[in-house]
């Protein structure tokens, strides 16, 4: 099935979302970059998978349409001037809207995956949404956020990489501490493994740790949404 161009509203505007396939409905949650190739990879292998992926425009109210790599200092500076302005608040509005939008177009479940930025977002999607099972992998910043660990009622998958140049070691002791005891929750260490290692083509990527992530997200997602 070919890729699609989608719009979904909200009571602050309107945003484009990248989707394909049919099925389940899986959000994919973007890094700093934007909906980037590496996203509508991931999309179209979920898709692949049977599963309905789509990626919303989180950054609509900033730059709509933006798109960056990893692969230039420019691009690396106008990926975090765009983290420092977005409100991860009204991200998870958006998330939620997607979600609602995959439930109109007839999905019976509805998950959500992130990375980075969207590993924060993935967790928060947990927390606050309907979600059906969320996955985070190497989310910066819930630390922070643990206080609303407890609203987690859904399942939540995170992938905590050991050496994350992101998240100290006392802030991953920290997530690990508060979530662990929650049978919703599911946690998997990579403890030799840099912020990103799943990211086809990235610096850090590693190519066993990543399949073994992606392994365990797939059959977490097969289990809760199939």
């Amino acid at each position: 099935m070919s890729a699609e161009t989608l719009t979904i509203t909200t009571p602050d505007g309107s945003f484009s979302a990248y989707a394909r396939g049919k099925g389940p409905a899986i959000i994919v949650i973007q890094e700093i970059f934007g909906i980037n190739q590496v996203m509508r990879d991931i999309c179209d292998d979920l898709a692949a998978s049977g599963y309905r992926a789509i990626c919303p425009d989180l950054f609509w109210r900033i730059e709509p349409g933006i798109e960056l790599t990893d692969k230039t200092d420019a691009e690396w500076k106008q990926a975090f001037d765009l983290f420092g302005k977005f409100d991860p608040d009204k991200g998870v509005e958006d998330i939620a809207a997607t979600i609602a939008y995959a439930r109109n177009e007839g999905a019976g479940k509805v998950g959500a995956v992130g990375f980075c930025l969207g590993g924060l977002l993935a967790y928060l999607t947990a927390c606050r949404t309907d979600c059906d099972a969320s996955v985070g992998y190497y989310g910066v910043g819930i630390q922070d956020r643990l206080g609303e660990a407890g609203k987690i009622s859904a399942p939540l998958l995170l992938h905590i990489a050991g050496k994350d140049q992101f998240v100290p070691p006392d802030a991953q002791k920290a997530v690990m501490d508060a979530l662990k005891p929650n049978p919703k929750v599911e946690l998997h260490h990579y403890p030799d493994r840099d912020h990103a290692f799943a990211r086809v083509g990235g610096a850090h990527f590693d190519k066993a740790d990543a399949e073994t992530a992606n392994n365990r997200t797939m059959a977490f997602f097969d289990k809760h949404l199939g």
